[in-house]
């Protein structure tokens, strides 16, 4: 049996473009000799479709759209996945499932067992879980097919207690399928390949992960499709964050000797992850929503220079325009710094000093500033000002303002509602400072387009005179190093404190990211590169006592 594995880019909702994407797909393995071509979970309707589930008109549409693959799949079969009715009398409306087509028809299906419900992923608001489980045929051989989180409840301690593959193990299959939409962190992969690996060697079955590419709004889609022999054996890999296809000879796969696995990426290794998803992640987010042109306010600091750089490699030089807005205390060097990107990288920019809608805002408000003392409000006038000039230029020309925030930032709200976070896509909201620093470097690899001044000046907002940001945070890499156990590893301040920093002030940290919430549920969609965004997966209460998370009385 030869077998063709594709890896696609579907486009949410779109059911005609999907369709006709995997017509095609079908049309040319078939070409190419294959009698089976795989592809990605719910590939007919694109992941995740969320809401657009709960339209009767949509489900018809994606059923209409398998139907169409299924009638192309003559002299080929394929697994495709979609929403299917649920025709009992109980439980929810539809299932999440993989359909074998073959000669113009759907052979057999299979409903997805494990649904998960935590993090970015809420499928049991939609799907009901199967219950019973049994394997496809396909040329007299036996499939064990499997949707994404099926092959997840690995090892003890696992969410479920249902464990499909087992399951299907007792029937003998000879090959294990695993239709996927395993979302994209720089250090996921790792994880998911050794969880493919461990099915195949458990059941003692070649596996073939046919896994989701692409920008889906904030959620990223590395691809990253697999081929494991029969001992657990890694045989091959798709490529990354792109469209792939390739042919596997079922018995070439049994034989193969397998290579390592891969591991967790460091260094230059991560920044390039980094670099190649956020790239797809804005590429993606503009040609699906149909916006051609993004505009972004340079400063003079790196925050908006790499993400200037990203958007410009992701949607070229010309699809791109910058806003360079000096204020009371930007200094020269800055504005030089950010003349001098937008040079080096052929951007087209505009100059518009805020000056003058900083004097009238101040003179606005004085009479009910009056008897006070300067401070952080007159600060963020000037990050107000900014925010309104950038989204009347978006208004204006429809250009998307891309929001320029790290992950840094945003965890500790040192950031201006309305000013600086304004924004239709949060490029680094998902990436800490320091890692930042090393996306500069990754763009700087060939030639120093971002001016080394703008690397190696200390970060300021530059909104009073001789700002800093160490004024009002600790040092980065110090900040980023709490921040990353407390969010990703999801540490206590007492764990925390005993790996050796200092317990006041993870103590204050954990205090100012509570505090901030309020702030974050009014930021864009953020590019999600990590296993837990401050995003969609956090869910978080606004107006909660955090004293007991916190280790304060009440």
């Amino acid at each position: 049996m030869r077998i063709a594995l594709a890896q696609l880019n579907f486009h949410v909702g779109n059911v005609e473009y999907n369709t006709n994407l995997m017509v095609s797909l079908t049309g040319e393995a078939r070409r190419k000799g294959a009698d089976l071509i795989i592809f990605s979970e719910l590939s007919v309707c694109g992941y995740p479709p969320r809401d657009l589930l709960l339209s009767g008109v949509f489900v018809d549409r994606c059923m209409e759209g398998i139907n169409k693959v299924a009638c192309s799949c003559q002299g080929i079969a394929a697994i495709a996945g979609g929403p299917w009715p649920n025709k009992n009398t109980s439980g929810k409306q539809l299932y999440n499932t993989a359909f074998l087509l073959y000669e113009g028809t759907i052979q057999q299906m299979f409903h997805k067992g494990l649904l998960p419900t935590y993090d970015v992923f809420n499928e049991y608001r939609y799907f009901e879980p199967a219950t019973e489980f049994h394997t496809v045929s396909l040329g007299g051989r036996k499939i064990a097919l499997t949707v994404c989180e099926d092959v997840w409840n690995i090892g003890k301690g696992g969410l479920y207690r249902t464990d499909p593959p087992a399951i299907l193990s007792s029937e003998s299959p000879d090959m294990m399928v695993n239709i996927s939409a395993s979302p994209f962190a720089w250090d996921h992969r790792p994880e998911r390949m050794r969880v493919l690996s461990e099915n195949a060697r458990r059941y003692k079955v070649p596996l073939f992960s046919a896994n989701l590419v692409g920008g889906q709004t904030d959620l990223l889609f590395d691809g990253g499709s697999a081929v494991f022999n029969q001992k657990g054996a890694l045989v091959d890999c798709l490529s990354l964050f792109e469209e792939d296809m390739r042919i596997y000879e079922l018995q070439t796969v049994m034989e193969f000797a397998g290579t390592p696995l891969p591991d967790t990426p460091s260094g230059e290794g991560k920044w390039q992850l980094l670099k190649d998803a956020l790239v797809m992640g804005i590429r993606d987010y503009f040609r699906k929503t149909g916006i051609r042109t993004a505009l972004v306010g340079l400063s003079g600091g790196i925050d908006s220079a790499v993400t200037i750089m990203l958007a410009a490699e992701a949607l070229g030089t010309e699809n791109v325009r910058a806003a360079l807005l000096p204020g009371p205390h930007s200094s020269t060097h800055s504005v030089i710094d950010a003349e001098t990107l937008a040079i080096r990288a052929g951007i087209q920019y505009d100059t518009i000093s805020i000056n003058d809608t900083v004097r009238s805002l101040t003179k606005t408000l004085e009479p009910h500033f009056k008897n006070t003392k300067p401070g952080i409000a007159e600060e963020n006038l000037q990050a107000r000002a900014r925010g309104v000039i950038l989204m009347g230029l978006s208004n204006k020309y429809g250009y998307l303002l891309l929001n320029t925030s790290n992950k840094s930032e945003a965890a500790v709200g040192y950031s201006t509602l309305y000013g600086d976070m304004c924004g239709g896509l949060s490029v680094l909201g998902d990436v800490y400072k320091t890692d930042v620093y090393g996306l500069a470097k990754m763009i700087n690899k060939n030639e120093e387009i971002i001016p080394e001044n703008t690397i190696m000046k200390p970060p300021s907002a530059e909104l009073k005179p001789g700002q800093r940001d160490s004024d009002t945070l600790p040092p980065y890499d110090v900040l980023d190093a709490i921040l990353y156990r407390f969010l990703e590893q999801q540490k206590n301040i007492t764990a925390i404190t005993g790996e050796g920093f200092d317990g006041g002030l993870v103590r204050r940290v954990a205090r100012m990211v509570f505090h901030s919430e309020y702030k974050r549920r009014q930021t864009p969609p953020i590019l999600r590169v990590s296993m837990k965004c401050l995003g969609t997966g956090r869910e978080m209460p606004l107006e909660a006592c955090y004293d007991a998370l916190l280790g304060d009385k009440p």
